[in-house]
């Protein structure tokens, strides 16, 4: 897979450039690049507990995204998902260091342990203060002797800063962080694996599983599970931590691993507060990006138990961008539509044929789901067979409070729910179809004649026309025929769908923005749903 860098063996050293280039005069390096990738704070006068972290890179923003007040005063780079040299770890110390000491807050991997170990003693034998916690948060690997530090680290960076930040000494601020680390638990699942630049993708994670408790450097986790939605993902997840929860109050972390979009994320902090691990949980920091894994399509659940103090060191305001404010958890709240805004709805009556035929048509749009999609992404946005999939859920969920035996009412109910529940310009035009229609069926039209005053309201309002590849080059001519019998309408709407594959230029809709070679050879997915359904009907 392509990726925005330049020479991989750069990757690191142009990232930090970047950080620093932004970051408005906060933040500095140390001199020695390539070896010696050291971010530190540009204000840092050494007058009070230094903290220093690192590993790495790939984890972005962490580490040098939390280098700032109330956090780290120095970051560490190694290479990507490698631990940076002895030497490095050691300048970094060196520079931030002053009589107060200094706190290495390491994840728990070997070469990690084993550079920041040894930085330690070199920097003591030149007589400074230095101190080491090592985070193992991960609770995947129950078995294992030595579990892997993840993203619960952000909570020892976060409260020993703070403390650190507000004048504490070294030993105050060790045994704080070490209790942090005692009281933290944490566990990622993710669809995919991570694109490690200049290397091979692993793709061991087949379609439709999930895999859970795997590393930040795309380790294989303890499980593969079959996966069907983010409620299912994140019961698993709630499962495995749980049963570590006490009866002190508990601070979540919902941490993106770097692939999942902003609107997963959301979905996810929803299902976590509605979850059984949710109910246990009082606060909540993100959903962020905070401890990646490159571009990993998952995402990890940290959480820890709080002692008194605990809160207000998360709460302690800090500039950096990258930690999110801790919330609580709440409700969310539900404040009336405003007046005139609430539906009016037609009272309901049943009519068991029509309801059959509604379900069937519905039915048929949702079997067609992906077809369109797939069909829409060549032109559009790839989201037809969705938008029209859900609209039609949504109207056979409220079959029974339709007026079923009442036609004229009918039209106009179909199209308030339309407009209610389908998005996009597709729903409006629909919503405004069958509002034209039950207008037109009041006044005594037939049905054909009430739909034809529905599509030509919906191509005035709307401004498609014959031709111009949408679902009116389908729909026109299949309600020309409709009195002549179902099976020539359905012939008609085929017919006005194939012939827009043809049409290189769409003159309406989001295809008008396409290149007319992404569009050759395709029926327009609106018009293609259309002749969909009036097949369904001749059958």
């Amino acid at each position: 897979m392509a990726q925005f860098i330049n020479k991989k063996e750069n990757i690191v050293v142009d990232a930090i450039d970047g950080i620093l280039a932004l970051s408005g005069g906060s933040l500095a390096r140390l001199d020695g690049y390539p070896h010696i990738r050291v971010v530190v704070r540009a204000d840092w006068d050494k007058s009070k507990v230094a903290l220093v972290s690192g590993g790495g890179s790939g984890h972005e923003p962490a580490h040098a995204g939390f280098v700032g007040p109330g956090m780290l005063t120095a970051a560490v780079c190694g290479d990507v998902f490698a631990s940076p040299s002895v030497d490095a770890v050691l300048a970094g110390i060196l520079a931030v260091t002053g009589p107060a000491g200094c706190l290495l807050i390491v994840k728990n991997y070997t070469g990690d342990r084993l550079n920041f170990g040894l930085a330690a003693e070199r920097a003591r034998a030149f007589g400074r203060k230095v101190s080491m916690v090592v985070v193992d948060d991960d609770i995947a690997l129950p078995d294992l002797p030595q579990a892997r530090g993840i993203a619960g680290t952000l909570f020892v960076h976060k409260i020993a800063g703070a403390l650190a930040d507000s004048g504490a000494d070294l030993h105050t601020v060790t045994a704080a962080a070490e209790r942090v680390v005692a009281n933290t638990h944490s566990i990622g699942m993710s669809l995919d694996t991570c694109t490690v630049p200049g290397s091979p993708k692993e793709n061991r994670i087949k379609s439709g599983m999930a895999e859970l408790g795997l590393g930040i450097h795309g380790e294989a986790g303890v499980d593969q599970l079959a996966f069907t939605d983010s409620a299912g993902a994140m019961k698993a997840v709630s499962d495995k931590l749980s049963p570590l929860i006490t009866d002190a109050p508990q601070v979540a972390l919902l941490n993106n691993l770097g692939g999942a979009s902003v609107l997963e994320m959301s979905v996810l902090a929803h299902e976590l507060a509605t979850s059984e691990l949710g109910k246990k949980v009082k606060f909540i920091v993100g959903p962020a990006a905070m401890m990646t894994s490159l571009d990993m399509q998952g995402f990890s659940v940290s959480v820890c138990a709080l002692d008194a103090g605990d809160e207000a060191l998360l709460s302690a305001p800090t500039p950096i961008c990258h930690w999110p404010p801790m919330k609580t958890i709440v409700e969310g709240a539900v404040v009336p539509l405003p007046d005139g805004l609430a539906a009016i709805k037609a009272m309901p009556s049943p009519h068991d044929p029509t309801k059959i035929f509604l379900t069937g048509c519905c039915e048929a749009l949702i079997a067609a789901e992906e077809d369109l999609n797939a069909l829409d992404a060549k032109s559009g946005d790839g989201d037809t067979g969705s938008t029209l999939a859900n609209a039609s859920r949504a109207l056979i969920g409220a079959m029974d409070s339709l007026p079923l035996a009442d036609k004229t009412q009918l039209y106009r109910a179909i199209g308030q729910e339309l407009s209610e529940t389908m998005g996009g310009s597709s729903g409006v035009l629909l919503a405004i179809f069958f509002a034209a229609a039950g207008d037109a069926a009041s006044s005594g039209y037939t049905m054909q004649q009430a739909l034809q005053a529905g599509l030509e309201r919906m191509q005035q309002i709307g401004g498609a026309k014959l031709g111009d590849r949408t679902l009116v080059d389908a729909l026109a001519p299949a309600l020309a025929v409709l009195p002549v019998s179902i099976q020539d309408a359905a012939k008609a709407a085929r017919t006005g769908a194939n012939h827009t594959a043809t049409l290189t230029r769409a003159k309406a809709g989001r295809a008008a923005y396409v290149n007319p070679e992404h569009l050759e050879g395709h029926n327009d997915p609106g018009a293609e749903a259309v002749a969909i359904l009036f097949e369904h009907l001749a059958r």
